[in-house]
């Protein structure tokens, strides 16, 4: 296994216990960040114990955080960490939040990691490992994406309405009436269900890097495209499109 991989799994099992520990505990602190979105101690303890470990196993790679400031910004290995993907539902005991793991090489997500301890699920992934889930009855299966080729037959994943004019007028309209079937699973999942060919289309349209730098890399190892709605690079565009591959270019003209 690359070594790098290996890294990020021992860096998930070390986020595992630490959320979990706090994960629907009746005095988990809460607070409210500049951007209005929920902040928990959990969060902060979890980037912190991952980057206490970067510093010793890759003292020269960068850090990109969610909570804390970056590091070593003129390095090409950057690692990517969004400690708790979706707190909101943390905060509320919905067990769809994971752990997102990154390894960026000039720019460029290699190696990932999602492990999503409340719902027993973990995917991770590199170029030269190919792409893994973990299912919840701890077996371990590798991933590819689905062979659907027609939007008609295509399912949608997507978390909510909001931001969508940054993709396109009625862009949420347009591909809801143009596939087979459409549901909001949400966050990081709906991206990671293309990666294991449950779902076949996924969209986000304003995330962070950390929100997906992560995914990004378990689905283009399993074989799909991740890309901004002009089809530039998602973590520039600063929003994610993924697909099978089969069905990207006709999700990008639909949306146009």
């Amino acid at each position: 296994m690359n070594s790098d991989l290996e890294l990020a799994l021992k860096m998930a099992s070390i986020a595992d216990k630490l959320a979990m520990s706090r994960y629907r505990a009746l005095d988990l602190s809460v607070e409210t960040k500049p951007d209005f979105t929920p902040v928990t101690e959990a969060d902060r303890a979890v980037e912190t114990a991952l980057r206490e470990l970067l510093e010793t196993e890759r003292p020269a790679d960068g850090v990109i955080g969610e909570e804390f400031p970056n590091t070593n910004e003129s390095a090409s290995r950057t690692w990517i960490i969004d400690p708790i993907d979706a707190t909101k539902n943390y905060v509320r005991g919905v067990p769809v939040w994971a752990t997102l793991i990154a390894l960026a090489i000039d720019g460029k997500p290699q190696v990932g990691v999602v492990s999503a301890p409340a719902m027993g699920r973990r995917w991770w992934a590199s170029p030269d490992d190919g792409a893994f889930t973990q299912d919840v009855d701890g077996s371990v299966r590798s991933i590819s994406v689905s062979a659907v080729r027609d939007l008609s037959d295509a399912s949608f994943s997507f978390s909510d309405s909001v931001g969508w004019e940054a993709i396109g007028a009625n862009a949420l309209a347009k591909i809801t009436s143009s596939v087979w079937r459409s549901r909001g699973y949400g966050d990081f999942w709906s991206h990671l269900l293309v990666a294991e060919g449950a779902v076949d289309i996924a969209i986000e349209p304003e995330l962070q890097s950390y929100d997906m730098a992560a995914f990004i890399a378990v689905v283009l190892a399993a074989g799909g495209r991740v890309t901004g709605a002009n089809g530039e690079d998602a973590l520039a565009a600063g929003q994610a499109i993924s697909t099978n591959g089969l069905l990207h270019d006709s999700v990008l003209e639909l949306i146009k």
